[in-house]
């Protein structure tokens, strides 16, 4: 099994997504050990945010034309490719004002390609990507599972995107209301990974089924 771990947390060990999504990596190296892990770090490695070049590098009909533009063009392709060769996603996202990083923003618009991740028919936009299991690691001071849920652009954005680009076999740990204390945020924590284990422990079951 190849895991693609996308992360954009900038607190590094500190972030309770970065935390959670390690136990979720461990459990799934646990239960594949010849599991290959391939880690994108946008926090430390951000990609530039999209402009002019970017899309004359990718949309112009005459495509890149300059050093800039080739280069903006084989990151995309590269990112393209990384996602394709997985067969399981992790995505670790805080919430930031109400919805994800800039930076894994960013990544989506690099890897939303016309073409080669969704394409246009006469039913309308396809996914390309496919046969993917994607577990989001959705971490967030408050409270937004419940009365809160109007303001929960994170959750809803990143299953909107995703499902968009094909994938809709997307698993969600809430890591919710670390902001009200240290006990609160450790709670958080043990409950998104018993819930991590449960959803394995039902997967498992389903396949040998």
């Amino acid at each position: 099994m190849n895991i693609l771990y996308v992360t954009s947390s900038s607190r590094g060990s500190a972030s309770y997504s970065n935390r959670v999504a390690r136990n979720v990596l461990d459990e799934l190296i646990a239960r594949s050990p010849g599991a290959t892990v391939t880690v994108r770090d946008l926090a430390r490695d951000p990609l530039p945010h999209i402009g002019d070049d970017f899309v004359a590098a990718t949309r112009s009909p005459n495509g890149p034309q300059t050093d800039e533009q080739r280069a903006l063009l084989a990151q995309s392709d590269a990112l393209v490719d990384e996602l394709f060769a997985a067969d399981l996603i992790v995505i670790a996202a805080p919430m930031i004002n109400f919805t994800i990083p800039s930076n894994l923003k960013t990544w989506i618009d690099y890897v939303a390609r016309a073409g080669r991740t969704f394409r246009y028919s006469e039913k309308g936009p396809e996914g390309l990507v496919t046969g993917k299991q994607v577990i989001v690691v959705a971490a967030r001071g408050g409270i937004y599972s419940g009365a809160g849920n109007a303001l929960d652009f994170q959750v809803p954005y990143l299953k909107g995107a995703l499902g968009f680009l094909g994938m809709t076999d997307v698993d969600v740990l809430e890591v919710e209301g670390t902001a009200y204390g240290p006990d609160a945020a450790e709670k958080a924590v043990a409950a998104a990974s018993a819930k991590l284990h449960t959803q394995c422990d039902q997967r498992s079951a389903a396949v040998a089924a």
